[in-house]
């Protein structure tokens, strides 16, 4: 590969997110269309509470000055409700894909009627100081926290969801977003030395049975980001590492519980594995 080959792939297309809100929408789906073009190489910008005009014409900026120092056309993937708003996006000549109005529009016509156009609204909700889903995703976030890497395992009585697996296969994360976006309290657990000399799960976990999701991942993945962590140790070794993995699985069929591969797998789609799992029949909250 030649110098100038090589200079032309550092130059990278930016893609935005855009939102009025957190920006959680617009990058979920962002990064599911974008996962359709394996061979593209680019970098991601998120633009949160762009919920003024003037925030607005600053995203805009923005987005021109990709476009101007790359040379390569922005993508921006926007849920922006405003209307002043998005046309301030589309004066930017970056690709502008409008989640917002994607859907918004057939929807105008399956109902008969025009939308309200309100920025951060979603079924049922009445703000913060009145909207109990809020109240209940607070507490939920708080507990995640506070029993999170096995701490306060005598309170899993609470707990809505207890994962259990071994050490760094992406439990913290999912506990924190089913906390964020489906309001479940989440308990976690990373299996000890001594769980897998016994082979068998412990007994404040199997008294809960009923609340128990195992996560798995493949070995050489797992030693890999453990390696990340603590390089050159035992814990991140493919040795210690197989042994984890074969007894932990051996320990969830023994528990005939559901378990989930998370090897190369979305912290999103681990979650919806999780709430399917449980049978919670409960819808995402937007944020």
């Amino acid at each position: 590969m030649s110098d100038s080959s090589l200079n032309e792939e550092e130059i990278l297309r930016t893609v935005f997110f855009v939102s009025d809100r957190t920006g959680l929408s617009a990058a979920h789906y962002g990064k599911t269309l974008l996962a359709q073009f394996p061979n593209q190489r680019y970098q991601i910008v998120t633009l949160s509470f762009i919920d003024t005009r003037e925030k607005a014409t600053i995203a805009s900026n923005r987005i021109k000055t990709a476009f101007r120092m790359s040379g390569k056309q922005p993508i921006v993937f926007s849920t922006l409700v405003d209307e002043n708003g998005q046309r301030i996006l589309k004066s930017t000549e970056a690709c502008i894909i409008n989640l917002f109005n994607a859907f918004l529009d057939p929807m105008e016509q399956a109902f008969g009627e025009a939308s309200s156009h309100v920025q951060g609204k979603f079924q049922g909700s009445s703000g913060i100081s009145g909207n109990l889903s809020y109240q209940q995703r607070l507490d939920a976030i708080d507990y995640s926290l506070s029993h999170d890497d096995g701490v306060r395992y005598d309170q899993y009585d609470e707990a809505d969801v207890i994962l259990v697996g071994v050490s760094r296969c992406g439990k913290t994360p999912t506990s924190l977003y089913l906390a964020m976006n489906f309001s479940l309290k989440v308990s976690n657990y990373p299996l000890t030395e001594e769980d897998l000399d016994k082979n068998v799960l412990p007994d404040f976990l199997l008294k809960h049975r009923h609340k128990l999701v195992a996560l798995t991942i493949k070995v050489v993945p797992l030693s890999k980001i453990r390696r990340a962590r603590r390089p050159n140790s035992d814990y991140s070794s493919l040795k210690v590492c197989e042994r984890e993995v074969r007894i932990s699985e051996e320990m969830f069929e023994h528990a005939k519980i559901p378990v989930f591969e998370t090897t190369d797998t979305s912290i999103e789609e681990i979650a919806t594995y999780v709430v399917q799992a449980m049978k919670f029949g409960i819808a995402e909250t937007d944020v």
